[in-house]
């Protein structure tokens, strides 16, 4: 069982493979401790790796796709070498684009929640002056 998990497989295909039932295969695997990596029906997603406590910054982004892209100057690199600094490079460009998108959604979540304030005190401001009036 620890060895198809390491390996990746769902829970499915586990059972698939051992000719048992998915809720057999679940029950052993919890009782085990193993993690299974990806999802599973309305819980988080889960990994084997540890997530890091902060997000990489842009410029250590940049320089991880520096120095890959330095790296793949270098003459007589095997095919793993070279597929695996491609995909550093890849991941590169993409932590970046993603990053600039969760700054700009921390951006829309800071003015809303300005604006809510301004409202809710646009509200007590409002019924202030209603209770005023006669």
């Amino acid at each position: 069982m620890q060895e198809f998990v390491k390996a990746g497989l769902s829970p499915e295909r586990i059972a698939v493979e051992l000719g048992q039932s998915l809720d057999s295969i679940k029950h052993k695997i919890r009782r085990l401790g193993l993690e299974v990596v990806g999802f599973q029906k309305f819980q988080r997603p889960t990994t084997s790796r540890a997530l890091p406590r902060e997000l990489l910054t842009v410029e250590q982004a940049m320089l991880s796709l520096a120095a890959a892209m330095k790296a793949l100057e270098q003459s007589g690199l095997d095919r793993t070498e070279i597929l695996r600094l491609r995909s550093l490079v890849q991941a590169s460009k993409i932590y970046q684009e993603k990053f600039a998108e969760y700054a700009d959604c921390l951006r829309i979540e800071k003015e809303l929640m300005e604006l809510r304030k301004e409202v809710a005190g646009l509200r007590k401001s409002a019924e202030k002056h209603a209770e005023k009036r006669p």
